[in-house]
């Protein structure tokens, strides 16, 4: 039995409660009181533009192709080592998918890579801010002004992130893009079990999102007296979540600083507490640019090789914890890997076969993860007296 999990959902005490009241409104269906509590909260915490809940973040990124049109044959720029659901939003729509490498210092997208992969038919470039952790957003809405292109931010993991321009300015990751897609899936910081959030910040797109969100009817504007019937009018889906969902979410939000502060805390002191060891056993920690700040979404450690991140999982289940690794690169995927142009993406590959995450939630205590660390350190030890 596994004594410290990789994950475990917190609960403020008020979740209950409010689906509860949720349940008793006698509105069920979504968009009610707790979906628009939980969108002006986004709102007018991060100035982002129109929010719109969504079932998931696969859903909001899905939104996201539908708005921009993505048709058969347009290309969209995204980084291999990323989560299916960052790709499959685009291959829905015919779209061919040109992956990107990954930062030597970071997992996220590789910024100078990006002016080579552009042609005629590139329409989108998907930064992902991985681990919460900003990709160069300067660097990449020039690159997409340049060529008159769109920028969909997969801030997943980035609730609470930010990025500081060269013009000094600290933006909330999710404002700056064109669009931006979050999850509250239960192993984020902020979570609804599944539910995720599309950010509108391009004017153009925020009626249509709307319509989309509401299966391609004007049913919202209708609700607002603004038409005096709704019907069919957009392709869409049934994108939005129930009342329930949302009452849950606000209860995390009601807490949202206490959740953040606590998870700050672990992953610091995962970083201190590391630091002589990994750098002795030429292992990598996380880096965050100058540009960026730091979330608490994920504490990972790169591995000196498969090999050496292999031993480390394996010594860490057999003493009941469990770490994991991450993505695995989808440019080599089983369903991708022949539409591929063959270029070698190294630093994904290392990614994928040298990234180890550690245990971080919020309930960790300070008694497991100093088991965690211990742990760490004595496998490596123990090799070590082993090859001697």
């Amino acid at each position: 039995m596994i004594s410290i999990p990789f994950n475990k959902p917190y609960l403020t005490g008020k979740e209950a409660h409010y689906m509860y009241d949720a349940v008793y409104t006698g509105k069920l269906s979504g968009n009610g009181k707790y979906t628009q509590k939980c969108q002006k909260w986004f709102i007018q915490k991060y100035g982002f533009g129109k929010c719109l809940l969504t079932t998931s973040c696969t859903d909001a990124l899905e939104m996201a192709a539908i708005l921009l049109d993505i048709q058969p044959g347009d290309e969209v720029i995204l980084p291999s080592y990323t989560f299916v659901s960052t790709a499959n939003a685009f291959v829905l729509r015919g779209a061919k998918l040109v992956f990107a490498d990954s930062r030597i210092d970071h997992p996220g997208i590789d910024e100078s890579s990006l002016e080579a992969l552009i042609t005629p038919k590139t329409k989108v470039i998907v930064p992902v801010h991985y681990a919460g952790v900003a990709c160069d957003m300067d660097v990449i809405m020039e690159v997409a002004n340049k060529h008159n292109l769109f920028v969909i931010e997969d801030a997943a993991q980035a609730i609470d992130s930010y990025y500081t321009g060269k013009d000094g300015e600290k933006r909330a990751l999710g404002s700056i893009g064109h669009l931006a897609a979050f999850s509250f899936h239960e192993t984020k910081n902020i979570i609804s079990g599944e539910g995720g959030m599309l950010v509108v910040n391009d004017e153009r797109f925020k009626e249509r999102a709307e319509i989309i969100w509401e299966k391609g009817t004007n049913r919202s504007a209708f609700f607002r007296g603004e038409v005096n019937k709704y019907g069919w009018v957009d392709i869409g889906s049934s994108f939005l979540p129930s009342e329930v969902i949302a009452a849950f979410l606000w209860a995390q939000l009601e807490n949202f600083e206490d959740i953040q502060s606590r998870r700050c805390k672990i992953w610091n002191e995962y970083d201190i507490i590391l630091k002589e060891w990994s750098a002795k056993n030429g292992i990598h920690q996380p880096t965050i640019p100058k540009f960026a700040s730091n979330n608490a979404h994920m504490y990972y450690l790169v591995c000196e090789s498969l090999e050496q991140r292999t031993l480390l999982l394996q010594y860490l289940k057999e003493n009941d914890v469990l770490a994991v690794f991450h993505y695995l690169s989808l440019h080599k995927s089983d369903f991708y890997q022949s539409k591929h142009d063959g270029r070698v993406l190294s630093q994904t590959e290392r990614y994928s076969n040298n990234l180890l995450r550690l245990p971080l939630f919020y309930d960790l205590n300070k008694k497991g993860q100093l088991k965690v660390v211990q742990l760490l350190k004595e496998c490596l030890s123990k090799k070590n007296v082993t090859n001697i």
